[in-house]
């Protein structure tokens, strides 16, 4: 009997479930987000050469990497453990705190460049499409930021439910504007298909791919739902949750890589490299220079609506994301010294630093995709790309997956992501 049981379970746990595909979806949905609407710039701006090895490099760059994340959340002792604690039971708690800090600033960083992107949005609109003067900058960005914050106080499970709802639109909407794109592809960009022409943003192709690295690791990012992930499917599926949960992610990056690329390409094929290297020069999302460059009503109205939807999406996604971190620092230390804080409080103290410095940066228009290079993208890469590596080399749990060809890709993409902001600090 109790064979015929383990039978039945074992035949349940290996088809898909409902459970799967939301998880999917989930997935799915907390990557793509306003970090497209800047990937067409960096990726297309040197050329189709590198457009094209981009394309090829997103599916194994990605799945490697977040299989590789979710796999160390799997490795703790305890189910339900999320990655902080899996941190200090391998590493210890000094590394717990190490990981709470790079969280932080892994997340802070991107929440300022989505106050500054839904400021230059909005900007944009009021003038190309409203035709109105552009307002005095820091008053605009003020009143979006404190507009963005003031939805925080409905409260976190609203907010979620809220972002999941419009992730679907917005995709849909992105995938009608690159189908709509198509009868504007024109030759331009296939000028560049040779390696020795120099491509409009100034670089060549090695140093033009070393730089959008960072920019796809921010674009293709979803590591800070791995962790919920890895425990929920933990629970679900016991000693068979890391077959599964590859299985899933599998399908979650294919999903991923079609459409983001097919969008990028779409861009890319409609603009020449020129337009490209402009539109960086302009530091605004990719939906506000189609806007701008198309006499074509639906792509003026349409594309800054979408990109304001999906910047605000992703703007307080990663307000609650930053808003733990720095929590969780100040709770950390204040324990360590044998002191504590009443939460409220300490809510609204995190809520006036991030607004002061949100509107602070906002109005001082830093460019977008030079934070990414320099801070989003390196960081992220450190904790999605090497610690599960290091991990794998160190802990004994994750010894089992040591010996493949793909964890020295991943090391070599996490390294090439870091390095990136040497350039951009010092060149």
């Amino acid at each position: 009997m109790e064979t015929v049981q383990n039978t039945l379970v074992a035949r349940e746990s290996s088809g898909w479930r409902k459970s799967d595909t939301v998880w999917m979806l989930g997935l799915y949905g907390t990557a793509i987000g306003a970090g497209v609407l800047f990937l067409p710039i960096n990726a297309g701006v040197g050329g189709l050469i590198p457009l094209i090895i981009m394309a090829i490099l997103a599916f194994p760059m990605t799945f490697f990497a977040h299989r590789g994340l979710t796999r160390f959340v799997l490795s703790g002792k305890n189910p339900g453990e999320d990655i902080t604690e899996v941190v200090e039971e391998h590493f210890g708690i000094g590394a717990g705190k190490l990981i709470t800090l790079l969280y932080f600033f892994a997340i802070y960083p991107i929440l300022l460049v989505y106050s500054v992107a839904i400021t230059n949005t909005v900007d944009s609109f009021i003038t190309h499409q409203l035709g109105l003067v552009s307002p005095p900058r820091a008053i605009l960005s003020l009143i979006l930021i404190i507009g963005m914050m003031a939805i925080v106080r409905f409260g976190e499970k609203m907010i979620v439910k809220a972002m999941s709802v419009l992730v679907f639109p917005f995709v849909a909407a992105l995938m009608m504007l690159a189908l709509y794109l198509i009868p504007q592809w024109n030759g331009a960009v296939l000028d560049t298909l040779s390696l020795n022409n120099a491509a409009p943003s100034g670089h060549g192709l090695w140093m033009t791919l070393w730089l959008a690295i960072p920019v796809m690791v921010f674009s293709f990012n979803h590591s800070p739902i791995i962790s919920s992930f890895a425990v929920a499917k933990r629970e679900e599926y016991g000693q068979d949750a890391e077959r599964k949960c590859s299985r899933i992610l599998g399908f979650a990056h294919i999903m991923m890589v079609l459409t983001v690329m097919f969008f990028v390409f779409s861009c890319v094929l409609s603009l020449s490299p020129e337009n490209l290297a402009e539109a960086k020069a302009q530091n605004i999302s990719i939906l506000s220079y189609l806007a701008n460059h198309f006499n074509a009503p639906v792509i003026a109205w349409m594309a800054p609506i979408i990109a304001m939807i999906a910047i605000t999406k992703s703007f307080l996604g990663h307000y609650l994301g930053a808003r733990e971190g720095f929590n969780g620092m100040v709770i950390k230390s204040l324990r360590s010294k044998g002191k504590s804080i009443e939460i409220n409080k300490l809510n609204k103290i995190t809520a006036l630093f991030m607004l002061v410095t949100t509107w602070i940066v906002a109005t001082l228009n830093p460019s977008i995709l030079g934070m990414i290079e320099t801070l989003g993208g390196p960081v992220i890469a450190m904790i999605l790309f090497l610690m599960p590596m290091y991990a794998i080399n160190k802990v004994p749990a994750m010894r089992k997956y040591s010996g493949h060809i793909s964890n020295a890709f991943v090391v070599l993409m996490g390294l090439i992501a870091i390095s990136a902001i040497f350039f951009s600090l010092f060149s």
